[in-house]
């Protein structure tokens, strides 16, 4: 590989590790981030719950939240199964950006390097699933230990700590499903490497700025922020 494409992992490193401390701190030009704001919003929710005796609509949240998180874990899978063939074509792979005068193809050890990269990402983002997975199954069994409404007036204290330790649980766990969701839409920058490192970072920094637009001034965030008002 050349000096070029070892600048373009470090940039892609450095720019993944910035806007994961942007995202996850309280404030990037003085306003708060989507997730953040979905934190304060997850503490709502649960808080909520313990005005009332019938929680099948938690459940249900807790359920959709779950599935969701399911779905790319397996996504994750199948992604890993694709590199790894990948990885078993690599000479008609080779043949074929040969023949491609806008590709940078640095020759076959560079190659399966750069897919033992991806594999890795996408490894990474399924474990990072997984353990939102299983957050979110201790979370739902955290909810079912939150006492009913006329047990909560007896030992108001009692309830919210119970209300606490699912909020804890519940943020932690979309925490993760976060940090996989973020390498998922980073690999689609690292495609970029295969055409050359130019590319990869032009098409990282696409993806770092669109990320941080959803963040901070999206519509989405824009409804959350502004819900009550007029």
């Amino acid at each position: 590989m050349t000096i070029m494409d070892y600048i373009s992992i470090v940039v892609f490193i450095l720019l993944w590790a910035a806007y994961t401390h942007v995202t996850t701190g309280r404030t990037l030009f003085s306003r708060t981030s989507l997730n953040q704001a979905m934190a304060g919003r997850r503490r709502d929710w649960i808080m909520n719950s313990l005005k009332r005796d019938l929680k099948m609509i938690d459940t249900q949240i807790m359920a959709g939240l779950q599935n969701g998180t399911a779905f790319f874990a397996s996504t994750s899978i199948f992604a890993i199964g694709g590199c790894f063939a990948l990885l078993g074509a690599t000479e008609q792979v080779e043949s074929v950006f040969r023949d491609m005068p806008f590709v940078h193809y640095a020759g076959r050890t560079a190659f399966e390097l750069k897919v033992i990269g991806l594999t890795c990402l996408f490894g990474y983002s399924f474990f990072k699933f997984g353990w939102s997975y299983r957050l979110f199954n201790y979370c739902t069994i955290l909810f079912g230990a939150i006492p009913m409404v006329h047990d909560v007036g007896a030992d108001r204290e009692a309830a919210e700590r119970a209300a606490e330790n699912v909020i804890k649980m519940n943020i932690i766990a979309a925490k993760n499903f976060n940090d996989g969701l973020r390498t998922i839409f980073l690999s689609i920058g690292y495609l970029g490497w295969f055409i050359s490192p130019y590319v990869f970072i032009a098409s990282t920094v696409i993806i770092i700025v669109a990320l941080l637009r959803r963040q901070f001034f999206s519509e989405a965030r824009r409804a959350i922020m502004e819900e009550n008002r007029p």
